[in-house]
């Protein structure tokens, strides 16, 4: 049932064409800079050479066995063991850097040999250190002859790149000593080679000069003083300075909040007058409440694959006795833990807003129900596929087919490309289900078509910004691969799915009461504002260190600290959430007058953890200078596990506790509500007690170890499967148990018995 809107009033007029034009602008001028630093990528990528000879001119590999080494590293889903320039999973070594390190020891072995006629360990620390000296020279000299596409290896480079194939090889063999892959994974000598062409290219490119300057392809990444690589001054002087920035935006904004005391999302003044009252859904909408029992379903799946993953860093060769690694080896359970959180997470927006949108009209499409039926069916069909084939490719069961149904093996891209495509399909179905719905003429409040239309915008731009993903293949270059992945990871995540997830809280509010609608577009255009001026050029902080030069660097650190400047107005709202929550309705006379109270405990556990996660641990690794430690280590997915857990997914639980809600009657809810309110509290405590217990303490000791001794070490399997490491890692068991106990378990229970009650209310 939909109680009538409140009369329009002067506030109702139409807003400054102003601030659709200074979002415009900010979108032109970001994307302007954006594209700019993607075009540069192409041409400053580290060479890959045609062939790589040795000292006497003898073939050691080529251009194509590097390429080819790289499609090993992703089809044996390795992006998801371990990492090459700080980007990819954090259960195995660095690769890259793991390579780098040993190619410097065996070059000061060498050269210690051939000055002192003593090995390296024997000699004293003056000695060690003239050695480390020429070390860094002779790895730093850059012998790639651009006219000839060929790169010169030195002796001992040789000798290094040849004890690399045994190295792999060994580590390939025991779970124990590689992060639980599985035993034996990659045998053939011609992959082995392969691979170890690869990691030797990406070795030599994160050491050797770039022509014309004093720093390597990868501004001197990894951390390794051994072979010359510290941090150039760029990263210092650029971090210094954004700080200004960061301070400036923070106080320009404070300032308008402060002088204009319409801004944020509740209307002063304004009492709350619900437009939408629970229990009285329609028939398509109550059929939508099955997209959150499989949202439900598949987030305690990530949980427990999640438990899985954080179990192989504490324990990789034995899961309390059996040998998990033989059905399901580390990077299958992390592939698994990335693509089931996306899933679920889509999967609430996706339903959400087809709720929502319905909401809009008084009457219902014909054949509403059985699109949504069908949308359902696509989605399941997508999903279990993409999950399957990852298995599958990662077993190696599906040949040369492993990257179009498999597992393509990029970082959050995992799923092969023919799902990709359908899921691109599916999206824009379900954009156009949302065409349908809001059609001008349809609208039961005609003063909500502005809001509408931004809506429609935003859910646009999902489908249409995922295409990027479809821009490269296996042996496409890795810094043009990763360049375009994070158009995917920063760019449609935290870029246009925040924009959607602004309209679609905004449209909630309004069709709740809670706002009106020039407060409602006001914050819209304000948060785009913020989040695309900082967001769009803000998402080359992730390519300081991939291979881009340092223009990227000075025009991304500068830029991008302006994400946090809207994530500190989150506090500027958080006690008018609370007051909604208990406020009385001076037109409807009802005590409560929105009967939503679980929903806006879940927003306002969104607005903290935007706060804590994207905010103070996002700002904490951001800076250029910290980044160059930190990128890889524990840090990151504290950051990531707070940003990506407390904002995306508490906003998709608090999406379904809202259509719980509103297709259950009173006394039904009565029987949900107890599951959602342990729910609440087992996600919010189990996710604090991962970051305080596990790790962040993790990520500030393993920052620590790669200042004291390189970033190789940090990230070897010696600092991981080190005693305190360990401890540290079983000290994340009690909030993962907190989690899944008493935050995923219950609200698995809280969707089934919401589907139940509507189908009984279907059947009745």
């Amino acid at each position: 049932m939909r109680v009538a809107a409140q009369p329009l009033t002067t506030e109702d007029a139409a807003l400054s064409p102003w601030w659709l034009r200074t979002v415009l602008i900010v979108m032109v001028l970001g994307f302007a800079g954006l594209i700019v630093i993607t075009s540069l990528a192409y041409r400053n990528v580290p060479p890959i050479p045609a062939q790589v000879l040795d000292a006497q001119g003898v073939r050691l590999f080529t251009g194509d066995d590097i390429s080819s080494g790289q499609a090993i590293f992703l089809k044996y889903g390795l992006m998801n063991n371990g990492s090459i320039w700080g980007h990819g999973a954090y259960l195995g070594p660095d690769y890259s850097a793991e390579a780098l390190h040993r190619i410097g020891e065996d070059t000061a072995t060498v050269i210690a040999r051939q000055q002192y006629q003593q090995p390296l360990v024997a000699l004293t620390p003056g000695q060690r250190a003239a050695v480390y000296a020429q070390t860094a020279v002779e790895l730093k000299t850059n012998r790639y002859d651009a006219a000839s596409a060929t790169l010169h290896l030195t002796l001992p480079e040789t000798a290094a790149y040849h004890r690399q194939m045994t190295y792999w090889t060994d580590y390939f063999l025991d779970p124990a000593r590689n992060g639980g892959l599985k035993r034996g994974l990659i045998g053939d000598p011609t992959e082995l080679r392969q691979f170890s062409a690869f990691v030797t290219w990406a070795a030599w490119a994160s050491v050797a000069n770039r022509p014309g300057e004093n720093y390597s392809y990868t501004n001197n990444f990894p951390y390794d003083p051994h072979v010359g690589n510290t941090p150039i001054p760029d990263a210092l002087l650029w971090s210094a300075l954004s700080l200004i920035v960061l301070l400036a935006g923070i106080a320009s904004v404070l300032l308008m909040f402060g002088k204009f005391d319409y801004l944020g999302w509740i209307s002063a003044g304004h009492h709350v007058h619900p437009h939408l009252l629970p229990g009285q859904a329609s028939a398509g909408q109550r059929a939508l409440v099955k997209f959150f029992v499989v949202m439900a379903l598949l987030f305690l799946a990530q949980t427990l694959v999640g438990g899985a993953v954080a179990h192989y860093r504490a324990d990789p060769d034995s899961f309390y006795g059996f040998q998990l690694e033989r059905l399901f080896p580390s990077n299958l359970m992390r592939t698994w833990h990335l693509q089931t959180a996306v899933f679920w997470i889509a999967t609430a927006y996706v339903a959400a807003a087809l709720f929502l949108g319905r909401s809009l009209r008084n009457d219902e499409p014909r054949g509403f129900a059985i699109w949504i039926h069908l949308l359902f069916g696509a989605f399941v069909v997508v999903i279990g596929s993409s999950l399957l084939g990852e298995w599958a490719g990662i077993s190696q069961m599906l040949g040369q087919w492993w990257f179009w149904l498999g597992n393509q093996g990029w970082e959050y891209l995992e799923i092969g490309r023919l799902w990709q495509y359908l899921l691109i399909a599916g999206l824009l179905a379900w954009f156009a289900i949302l065409l349908k719905l809001a059609q001008p003429e349809t609208l039961s409040e005609p003063a909500a078509k502005p809001l509408v239309r931004l809506f429609l915008l935003a859910s646009l731009a999902i489908p249409l910004f995922y295409t990027p993903a479809l821009f490269f293949g296996a042996k496409t270059h890795f810094t043009v691969v990763d360049t375009w992945r994070f158009w995917i990871i920063h760019l449609w995540v935290e870029g246009f799915f925040e924009f959607f997830v602004t309209t679609m809280v905004a449209l909630l509010f309004y069709q709740l009461g809670l706002t009106r609608r020039n407060v409602a577009l006001r914050v819209i255009y304000l948060d785009a504002i913020l989040y695309f001026a900082g967001g769009l050029i803000g998402t080359g902080h992730h390519w300081y260190f991939t291979g881009q030069s340092s223009f990227n660097m000075a025009l991304s650190a500068m830029v991008s600290v302006l994400e946090v400047v809207p994530l500190t107005l989150l506090t500027l709202d958080a006690w008018d959430f609370v007051r909604t929550t208990r406020a009385d309705c001076d037109v409807c006379g009802k005590s409560v007058a929105v009967p939503h109270k679980w929903t806006f405990y879940f927003l306002m556990s969104v607005g903290f953890w935007n706060f804590v996660g994207a905010g103070i641990f996002g700002f904490l690794i951001n800076l250029p200078i910290v980044s160059y430690y930190e990128v890889g280590t524990q840090l990151t997915p504290n950051h990531g596990h707070a940003a990506m857990m407390g904002v995306f997914g508490m906003l998709a639980i608090a999406l379904m506790v809202f259509v719980l809600r509103q297709t259950s009657s009173d006394a039904h809810w009565t029987r949900i509500e107890k599951y959602v309110k342990v729910g609440f509290w087992g996600t919010n405590v189990g996710l604090m007690l991962m970051l305080t217990m596990s790790l962040f303490p993790s990520g500030v000791l393993q920052v620590w170890d790669v200042v004291q001794h390189g970033y190789w070490h940090a990230r070897s399997l010696d600092y991981i499967g080190s005693e305190r490491s360990r401890l540290i890692e079983w000290l994340r068991l009690p909030g993962d148990l907190v989690f899944i106990l008493f935050g995923a378990i219950p609200l698995v229970i809280a969707s089934i018995k919401g589907w139940l009650g509507v189908h009984r209310q279907s059947t009745d």
